[in-house]
């Protein structure tokens, strides 16, 4: 039955797509149906994970990869439920995964999440709404992305690298899914060159800006995104390895990873992460710099792999306090824009509003993001400060008390 239901889909589909329409059609197709209402969320263990995971099994299927999970084209794995409940169950999730063979030596593995909040499991920012959490942008995008390079590298009979694609899910409650893989891997952890993560590739803004974290892992990745960077593309880069996504499961294997996002906005982990606002021809125009950097990891085959320093620990072990705002991380003016700000938080109390670009805490200039983070560390809960921002290019000035 489930899989009538996934032809029965694609088949709706196929009247109006062809290789000569937009390169994006296909994206646009995944990431209506796995942030359709039928997936209900795609929640780790619930009905809705199954359906996407089946779907994926097939696109992998049509694009003829092999299946290369512990059974079939799933590889399973379960964790114990939410630790603040009363009862606690073991949930049972499943990664999905495809092989491009090459008969080479080593292999890269591309990975993005597919697992969402449900109906607003734990980690809504809309906790009180219980309608479904579509997820689209966190994370069908990925998964469309994903999907897109199975596509287009599978074509590359001269690949002279192994690709293993990974479709993970549990991401939200932890992880999981990618924890699980490299403590059971079905490939040899020491065959793989390289990771890319795909998580959150579906808003590129109107000034094109991405963030690439883990560039510090290798001392390879510099060069190779400088070459595979259209010059209409603003890139931000992040040494670190460490991050709350699923390429942190492999630098702790010590592989060099990647990890490409578009960065948060007001819809992150609400309801209102629906597929009409993605940007597709951005997931492509992303897909497309991802594909050129992989062609260059096929030539090098082995690269250097380096440890970094743990910037997501510092950060969030050094202040005591919030403003309950969500930094843009693509933003590349000097300051710290926020992209959404929190109902009930300080920020919201103290009057700021989305897309003002916070450029003093107190006595402190705000440069970047990390001056932002700097500067919460030296206050406390119930201590107030001045605010200055910029908004519509005027300064204001608010007091804030956390």
């Amino acid at each position: 039955m489930l899989n009538k239901i996934i032809l029965l889909f694609l088949s709706l589909f196929s009247f109006y797509y062809s290789p000569a329409q937009s390169d994006w059609q296909q994206i646009h197709i995944d990431v209506v149906y796995l942030a359709s209402e039928d997936l209900e969320g795609r929640e780790t263990g619930k009905n809705g994970e199954k359906l996407a995971a089946a779907y994926i099994a097939k696109r992998f299927h049509d694009i003829g990869l092999s299946p290369k999970g512990d059974n079939g084209w799933y590889h399973s794995f379960a964790f114990s439920s939410n630790p603040h409940e009363k009862t606690l169950k073991d949930v049972k999730g499943t990664n999905v995964v495809g092989f491009l063979n090459r008969k080479a030596k080593q292999t890269i593995v591309i990975g993005a999440h597919y697992d969402h909040l449900g109906h607003g499991a734990n980690g809504s920012l809309a906790p009180n709404d219980h309608s479904v959490h579509n997820g689209a942008d966190d994370n069908a995008s990925g998964v469309s992305s994903l999907l897109w390079l199975a596509e287009r590298l599978s074509k590359v009979k001269k690949l002279k690298t192994n690709v293993l694609f990974i479709a993970f899910s549990g991401e939200e409650f932890g992880l999981h899914g990618s924890k699980a893989f490299v403590d059971r891997p079905t490939i040899p952890l020491e065959s793989i060159s390289a990771m890319f993560n795909l998580d959150m590739v579906g808003r590129l803004n109107a000034e094109r800006t991405i963030l690439v974290s883990g560039v510090g892992t290798s001392k390879e990745w510099g060069a190779f995104l400088d070459n595979a960077k259209p010059s209409d593309i603003k890139m931000n880069r992040s040494e670190s390895g460490i991050g709350p996504s699923d390429h942190t499961s492999f630098y702790l294997k010590n592989i060099p990873v990647l990890h490409f996002f578009t960065g948060q906005h007001g819809d992150y982990h609400k309801p209102s992460d629906d597929s009409p606002i993605v940007n597709y021809p951005g997931i492509l125009d992303i897909s497309k710099l991802i594909y050129n950097t992989i062609i260059q990891v096929s030539d090098k085959q082995k690269l250097t792999f380096q440890k970094t320093k743990d910037e997501n620990k510092e950060q969030s072990a050094s202040f005591k306090v919030t403003l309950g705002i969500m930094p843009d991380y693509v933003y590349s003016g000097k300051g710290t824009r926020a992209d959404a700000v929190l109902d009930d938080r300080p920020g919201k109390k103290a009057g700021m509003e989305n897309g003002d670009i916070i450029i003093k805490v107190g006595d402190m200039e705000i440069k970047d993001i990390y001056d932002y983070m700097k500067s919460l560390s030296k206050y406390n809960k119930g201590d107030k400060t001045e605010l200055t921002i910029l908004r519509k290019d005027k300064e204001v000035k608010l007091i804030v008390e956390f």
